[in-house]
């Protein structure tokens, strides 16, 4: 295109104009073949870009004027999408097709809502965020950058020594009043959905796997990494980089000190640390017994 208006500049009779186009009549210019040509070909490029589509994740192509500008804030909304008269959604944001926004739901500049994606009433989604094949609850708070509802990690070998990739098909629910920190990814499910209770709060970069489900009133800090298929019940608190390793349970009211590793399933309500994590005094005791024998030379 720069090289186009390049040419049309050198066609311009007046060395001293700022442009063509309208300006031409007023003093006079004449459109010789060479000028129409290009602008011809300007113009045809141009509508061939109007009628690009583009490719949600499902591979469905979108004809882009489907979308129109959302009054309230200047983002873009589908046709097909429900959304509240209400709602805030900020220049730069995409609201695709079938998704349903609720009342005071408020889209921060540059998130996008993927298909079919239902977002509750008074929930604030910041800048950048991903939303695909999930639901998000009421009240909830979705800090920057957070991506929810992509494919879990999963894949597996086959007989001719393959690595194939794992279906993962089905959503990721957040509950009501749930707040999620800055570039947190919750993984959609593949055998079960992946759920956040209500009124849990997740910290910034926290990995929550696919087919994980979390009770109600839950706290992870941050950098905790939880892998697939994890179950945890209510008020469970996880500090700083604790590590859950796949398919196990937490039972409620359990507080797990920060840098811990949960290898095996806990069963009763406490206090646990260390790699890995056990009953808190006896961690405690564990790391006093080391530090002794350390600093006795016991070899």
């Amino acid at each position: 295109m720069a090289v186009r208006m390049r040419k049309l500049a050198v066609l311009c009779y007046s060395s001293s104009s700022v442009g063509c186009g309208n300006a031409s009549k007023k003093i006079g210019w004449t459109w010789g073949p060479r000028l129409r040509q290009h602008v011809s070909k300007f113009s045809s490029d141009q509508n061939v870009s109007r009628s690009v589509t583009i490719n949600s994740e499902d591979d469905c192509g979108t004809d882009y004027t489907d979308f129109h500008k959302w009054r309230n804030g200047g983002g873009f909304v589908h046709k097909s999408a429900q959304v509240d008269p209400t709602a805030i959604i900020e220049i730069g944001a995409v609201v695709n097709p079938k998704s349903v926004l609720g009342p005071h739901v408020h889209i921060g500049p540059g998130a996008v809502i993927g298909p079919a994606v239902v977002i509750g009433g008074s929930t604030k989604i910041g800048y950048n965020v991903a939303l695909g094949n999930c639901s998000v609850g009421e009240s909830c708070i979705i800090h920057f950058g957070t991506c929810i509802g992509q494919d879990g990690f999963g894949f597996y070998v086959d007989e001719q020594g393959n690595m194939l990739k794992k279906p993962q098909l089905l959503s990721a629910r957040i509950g009501n009043h749930v707040e999620i920190g800055a570039n947190t990814c919750i993984d959609r499910g593949s055998w079960r959905d992946t759920v956040i209770g209500d009124h849990s709060k997740i910290d910034n970069l926290v990995q929550v796997g696919h087919n994980v489900v979390i009770g109600k009133c839950c706290m992870l800090c941050g950098q905790v990494g939880i892998a697939g298929s994890v179950t945890m019940g209510d008020y469970v608190t996880l500090g700083g980089k604790v590590a859950v390793r796949d398919h196990v349970s937490i039972t409620s009211k359990v507080r797990l000190a920060a840098n811990s590793c949960v290898t095996k399933d806990i069963t009763e309500p406490g206090e646990y640390g260390g790699f890995p994590a056990v009953p808190i005094n006896e961690w405690r005791r564990q790391v006093a017994t080391h530090r002794w024998i350390l600093k006795k030379g016991i070899r």
